[in-house]
């Protein structure tokens, strides 16, 4: 395997998770399961699918992608959201640096409202 472009994009769990799974399919077509590589699929397709980007969709990454523009928040605070969506203004200010100063505290809420709306919490949670 060749890197291309080190920094081409980050990808969320969720887009990590549906890529693991088609390239799961396509090594079980082709019946060439190479050990290492079904174990680190099996394991992390697992691992994914206990957190909550079992519930999103490409319609609901972008959708959030598009709401959190208002907010100015860097595309790492983002991605952090998107793999563990904050539920509580404590979560938030784990995530966003400096949050106290870029964040009102109605945009703390409005980003909470728009989580909930976008990723509603699993039940088990």
């Amino acid at each position: 395997m060749e890197i291309v472009n080190v920094n081409a994009a980050a990808l969320c769990n969720s887009e990590v998770m549906e890529m693991l799974q088609k390239l799961k399919d396509t090594t079980q077509k082709k019946h060439k399961r190479e050990g290492y590589l079904a174990t680190v699929i099996y394991e992390t397709l697992h691992y994914l699918q206990d957190t909550e980007c079992k519930n999103q969709t490409a319609e609901s990454v972008e959708k959030f992608l598009k709401a959190m523009k208002k907010f100015k928040l860097t595309k790492t605070e983002k991605l952090m959201m998107l793999n563990t969506p904050p539920r509580t203004e404590l979560e938030i200010q784990l995530i966003v640096q400096e949050s106290e100063e870029r964040l009102s505290e109605d945009d703390v809420s409005n980003i909470i409202d728009i989580i909930n709306k976008l990723f509603p919490p699993n039940k088990a949670s």
